[in-house]
């Protein structure tokens, strides 16, 4: 099987007060129970805001540090779930299951293989 990182788009700020938070930290809930269940889960985290991100950058043999994140933009990376699927069509059928629990949008991308260069 492969594996496939599930990437959860986030927009920038708080949630608008409309979104209900109990209800999709179920949803999210039950769908991790449901890829354990089916044997593709491997992995899902959640991350703290982009402001919280250290950056680390080479430059001249140095390496640099930089507070915040790395590209300045109007959404991030909130959280990932990494799975094992046997092909795309598989991962992009958890990826919409994912869609459905946050109602964000979500990148599919496959790992490579170690022999892939």
């Amino acid at each position: 099987m492969k594996q496939y990182l599930l990437s959860v788009y986030q927009p920038d700020g708080d949630p608008p007060a409309t979104v209900d938070l109990e209800r999709i930290r179920r949803d999210l809930d039950a769908l991790n129970q449901e890829l354990k269940a089916a044997g593709a889960w491997v992995f899902t985290g959640g991350l703290h805001s982009p402001g919280t991100a250290t950056v680390l950058r080479l430059q001249n043999d140095e390496v640099l540090m930089t507070d915040g994140p790395f590209a300045e933009g109007k959404e991030h990376i909130g959280g990932f779930t990494i799975i094992n699927a046997p092909d795309l069509d598989a991962a992009l059928k958890w990826g919409r299951k994912l869609n459905r629990a946050t109602s964000l949008p979500i990148e599919v991308r496959p790992f490579r293989d170690n022999d892939e260069r």
